[in-house]
């Protein structure tokens, strides 16, 4: 508890407590180049790419943010990120915040093992359940920066939590991702991923 307590803290602190300012249709007008990878729709053309459509305007701003400045490595991303001003970033969220994910299809054979994890964590592990920073229906908390992964590409949660669990990303607030991916083991991430991706 009071990890998590210091993790909203921190959070906070990230965030500034506010929420991105910007202009949805602006930011329509400036997401072009990000249909090829994310979608018009920002439903993702495929499944390494993350999926933006309903994701909040703060942690978009976030991520942006993190790989303009090299927080968050993203040899894919950097380059893009580097030319946005701050404003259009609050823009690009604004409008990819709106939009509606599609969800998939969660693989049979992984859904019982992955509601399990996401529900109730992995006690013997000292996996904490991702229900309870991400929400029930997967939406997230905005406040705290905790990000919404509701029919989130499987194969992109799994990359993410490899990345997590190696160090590769290390741009979560306190380590949370980082201490929680370390402790799954490859099905165990396969399965929550899978899992995610059909959440409705």
């Amino acid at each position: 508890m009071n990890k998590l307590l210091i993790s909203l803290l921190v959070s906070f602190g990230i965030s500034g407590f506010a929420f991105a300012e910007g202009d949805a249709a602006a930011g329509q007008s400036k997401a072009a180049v990000c249909f090829g990878c994310h979608g018009a729709d920002g439903n993702a053309t495929a499944p390494s790419f993350p999926k933006l459509a309903g994701q909040s305007a703060t942690y978009i701003v976030k991520q942006l943010q993190d790989i303009k400045s090299g927080v968050r490595q993203s040899p894919m991303m950097a380059g893009f990120a580097a030319g946005l001003a701050d404003q259009d970033m609050e823009d690009l969220a604004a409008f990819f915040s709106g939009l509606e994910v599609k969800v998939g299809e969660t693989d049979p054979a992984k859904a019982e093992q992955g509601e399990k994890i996401y529900t109730a964590g992995i006690a013997d592990k000292g996996v904490a359940a991702c229900a309870a920073c991400h929400g029930p229906a997967g939406k997230g908390n905005a406040l705290a920066g905790f990000p919404s992964v509701k029919g989130q590409y499987a194969a992109y949660v799994e990359g993410q939590l490899k990345a997590f669990s190696t160090g590769a990303r290390a741009n979560d607030p306190n380590g949370m991702m980082r201490d929680v991916a370390k402790k799954l083991s490859d099905a165990e991430m396969a399965a929550v991923a899978s899992y995610l991706e059909g959440l409705k």
